[in-house]
C-alpha cells in the first residue's frame, strides 16, 4: 500500500512535469520583461503557500508484521511529496488569471485577473497575455523542481518564493531589480489613502 501510493504521486508529479514541458514545447514563451511575470508566478506561489491548512503526518504504517504490528513510516506533511504535488499542481493553469495593466506609458505590471467581464482593455489582449505568462511559467520546469526541493527542505520562509525563485535560480531579476521593486512596494504603502488626504 505504501508503495502503490508513492508511485501514485510520483506518477502526479511526472503528469505535472511533462505537462508543463508541452506548454513550453508548444508554444514559445514571449513575455517581454522575464522578471516582473517571474514576480507574479512567485506571488502565486506564496498564495498557495499561505493558503495552506495545517495537515496531519502521513501515515504510511498500512503493513503488518509477523507479530501484527503496524509496520511502515509517518512522514511529516511538511517535507512530503504530496505537498509539494499539491502545491505545484494548476500553477501555470493560474497564470491565466493573470494579464498586463499599463501602470504609465512606460510600465506595465501583472495583475490577477478577478472578473475578466469587468475589464476596461482589450479582453482579447489581455486573453492573450495571459496565454504567454502561462507559458512562461510552463517553461520554469527546472527552477520548479528546484524550488520544490527547497520548500521540502523547509528552507524557503515566507516572503522568500519571490527571491529565491527569480534571482537565485532562474535569474531572471538582478539583485538591484528586486531591491528597486521592494523599494516602490514600500514607497506605494507609505502614500497616504485618497480618504485619509480628504480628512486633513
Amino acid at each position: 500500500m505504501e508503495k502503490r501510493r508513492r508511485r501514485r504521486v510520483k506518477a502526479c508529479l511526472v503528469v505535472w512535469l511533462i505537462t508543463a514541458f508541452s506548454i513550453l514545447v508548444s508554444s514559445v514563451s514571449s513575455v517581454d520583461d522575464k522578471c516582473a511575470a517571474c514576480n507574479a508566478v512567485a506571488e502565486e506561489l506564496e498564495l498557495g503557500l499561505s493558503n495552506e491548512k495545517p495537515r496531519n503526518h502521513l501515515d504510511m504504517r498500512h503493513r503488518l508484521d509477523s507479530k501484527g504490528q503496524r509496520k511502515g513510516k509517518v512522514i511529516d506533511y511538511r517535507v512530503s511529496e504530496l505537498r509539494i504535488v499539491e502545491l505545484l499542481d494548476g500553477l501555470c493553469e493560474k497564470m491565466q488569471d493573470y494579464t498586463l495593466e499599463k501602470i504609465d506609458s512606460t510600465r506595465r505590471e501583472w495583475i490577477k485577473v478577478a472578473d475578466w467581464n469587468n475589464l476596461t482593455v482589450d479582453k482579447q489582449e489581455a486573453r492573450a497575455y495571459s496565454k504567454h505568462i502561462s507559458s512562461y511559467c510552463g517553461s520554469g520546469l527546472n527552477y520548479f523542481v528546484q524550488l520544490a526541493e527547497l520548500i521540502k527542505k523547509g528552507s524557503i520562509r515566507s516572503g522568500d518564493v519571490s527571491k529565491v525563485l527569480c534571482q537565485d535560480l532562474s535569474k531572471h531579476c538582478s539583485k538591484t531589480r528586486l531591491i528597486e521593486r521592494e523599494y516602490v512596494v514600500r514607497a506605494v504603502s507609505q502614500y497616504p489613502s485618497d480618504s485619509q488626504l480628504s480628512k486633513d
